[in-house]
């Protein structure tokens, strides 16, 4: 049996997206909707899975599929209400890693919307590609997939 020792590195990003929907209502999608904003390419266990995000420590983001597949997304770390969620997740060497992903999700009003703030700080096997992967994955879920559903109502 052989091993490969490698280093771990870190790295965080941050990113923010304008969303034209007062804070209360994209937190209620958030937390209550994400099977209805959840975009078709972020179906990881397939077409017809739903994802469902508890959200109180120790709850979970899932996705799972009617056969029984799953996959759990993050476990919930810290919650305040309306405000922000803390998730850690992560990822095995077949998803990239092995690395773990804390994940800062907060809500702050800005004119007569919001504004989503995305933080994430990763460790373990960390690559700019990873790193680059996650924030454009997540700018294009929450600003196409959250942002779109919230502002058409």
């Amino acid at each position: 049996m052989s091993a490969r020792i490698t280093e771990a590195r870190t790295a965080q990003y941050e990113l923010a997206i304008e969303i034209a929907a007062p804070r209360p209502r994209v937190w209620e999608a958030l937390v209550e909707d994400t099977d209805l904003w959840w975009l078709p390419d972020f179906r990881l266990v397939g077409d017809d899975s739903t994802v469902s995000l508890r959200a109180e420590a120790g709850g979970a983001l899932v996705e799972h599929r009617p056969d029984g597949a799953s996959l759990l997304w993050y476990t919930v770390q810290r919650v305040e209400p309306g405000v922000s969620l803390h998730l850690v997740g992560c990822s095995s060497p077949e998803g990239g890693g092995p690395a773990t992903t804390m994940l800062r999700l907060r809500l702050r009003d800005r004119g007569d919307g919001c504004l989503l703030e995305v933080s994430d700080a990763l460790v373990g096997h960390v690559t700019e590609a990873t790193v680059a992967s996650l924030r454009d994955g997540w700018e294009r879920l929450l600003g196409d997939g959250l942002r779109r559903y919230v502002e058409r109502g």
